[in-house]
């Protein structure tokens, strides 16, 4: 059968609130936006998101000034409308809850219990909005004697583990270097709506999505926690090398530093002979990754010594053309110039209306061969669609606009 490509992105149907700022539910809704989902971000009237104010860097605008959008924010807010509403007031919620009616999803990362006081919350809405999905992402979730606390990316990495094998062994323990606990829990929460979403197209009803940060860090453990599960015994911290598989690590080249990636017996002996130390591989203290792990050390030593007898190019292209798992350690500027990169789309360029130019983001990883993901808007300013989603989907007048933004109900930009 042939597959035709259509220009229709596959969550065009869908509408979401959001109400989360920072990072892992505006990456969630960013996700749910390349897909086609109409993405209403309510922000604070002046303020806005936090995260627009987390630099330097900042975008310049056409004349080089600095605008108000930091590069921390333009990384995870494309396709989306900025609407300004104080939902501190009760005109806000008056507001947001109309909106509400003809939504689809509401997504938001408070402190649990957080919008209760707004009236907000899943309790206080699943009556009114049965269809609603409402996924609430915040430290430690719904339910647990922490559920109070407010929870960072930081802490969800300390809490759940990961930084205890994050690093080099004879050093401190290490957080990931970037906000990968928000990052997962962001995964995770477009994971979750989705499946609820396609529950209700069964059963006609939302319901509550409830994720924690440290849930979400903790099950990406995955093999490193049930190491511990299995053995009762912490998985070493071992910097870039691999608790359970050697070699698996990075290794100093004459030039530079080269990953190199050894799954499974046959790889090794290619390895070697690659290196022109074939005696090894049959060595029975080599010969398996078994023995491997067990005299770690010394073959690394071992291993070290050739690597460093040439360039990072030159093993690279050696050990791809012999089929063993190689890469160079890239910088981001080595990684953007790969040709791979650039024909798999993972830099795009957009126009940005408050700067007056085009500005260069991050693609999307999602690649669908009939539905594929739109990039219909750059980050908003703060406020740039208040006025048309109040006008256009809840219809009011300029005069009702006009109102609510002399009584500092709404913002505009």
């Amino acid at each position: 059968m042939t597959m035709t490509t259509t220009t229709t992105p596959p969550l065009k149907h869908l509408r979401v609130i959001d109400l989360s700022r920072v990072l892992a539910g505006p990456f969630c809704t960013q996700m749910l936006g390349d897909m086609g989902a109409e993405i209403i971000k309510i922000e604070r009237p002046g303020a806005g998101d936090d995260t627009r104010k987390w630099g330097p860097p900042f975008l310049n605008d056409t004349n080089g000034n600095k605008t108000t959008e930091s590069a921390y924010y333009l990384s995870a807010n494309r396709n989306k409308k900025s609407v300004a509403i104080d939902i501190s007031t009760s005109d806000g919620q008056a507001l947001i809850k109309a909106l509400l009616k003809d939504a689809d999803i509401v997504i938001e990362n408070f402190k649990t219990g957080g919008l209760k006081k707004y009236g907000l919350s899943y309790e206080d809405l699943k009556d009114d909005y049965p269809h609603l999905v409402y996924c609430s992402i915040t430290g430690f979730g719904q339910t647990g004697e922490l559920a109070t606390e407010p929870g960072y990316d930081f802490l969800a990495q300390a809490m759940s583990g990961l930084m205890s094998v994050t690093g080099e062994p004879d050093g401190t323990p290490m957080k990931v270097g970037v906000a990968l606990s928000d990052i997962m829990t962001g995964l995770h929460a477009a994971i979750g709506i989705l499946a609820a979403i396609e529950n209700r197209h069964k059963t006609g009803l939302g319901q509550h999505v409830d994720l924690a940060l440290l849930d979400c860090t903790l099950s990406s453990l995955t093999n490193v926690a049930q190491y511990y599960l299995t053995s009762g015994k912490m998985a070493p911290r071992l910097g870039n090398a691999h608790s359970t598989i050697v070699p698996y690590q990075s290794f100093e080249t004459k030039d530079g530093h080269v990953i190199i990636a050894v799954g499974n017996d046959r790889q090794f002996s290619r390895l070697c002979d690659g290196l022109g130390c074939n005696d090894i591989a049959a060595d029975p203290l080599y010969a398996t990754n078994s023995a491997r792990v067990e005299n770690r050390n010394a073959l690394i030593k071992i291993l070290q010594g050739r690597l460093l007898e040439h360039s990072t190019d030159h093993w690279v292209t050696l050990f791809q053309d012999i089929d063993v798992p190689v890469a160079p350690v890239n910088t981001l500027e080595d990684a953007f110039k790969m040709k791979q990169v650039q024909q798999r789309d993972m830099q795009i360029t957009m126009h940005h209306d408050g700067a007056g130019h085009d500005i260069d983001l991050v693609g999307s990883p999602l690649k669908f061969s009939r539905s594929p993901v739109s990039y219909d808007a750059a980050p908003p300013t703060c406020g740039q669609h208040t006025k048309d989603v109040l006008r256009d989907l809840l219809q009011k007048n300029d005069e009702e606009i006009a109102a609510l933004e002399a009584n500092n109900i709404i913002a505009s930009s």
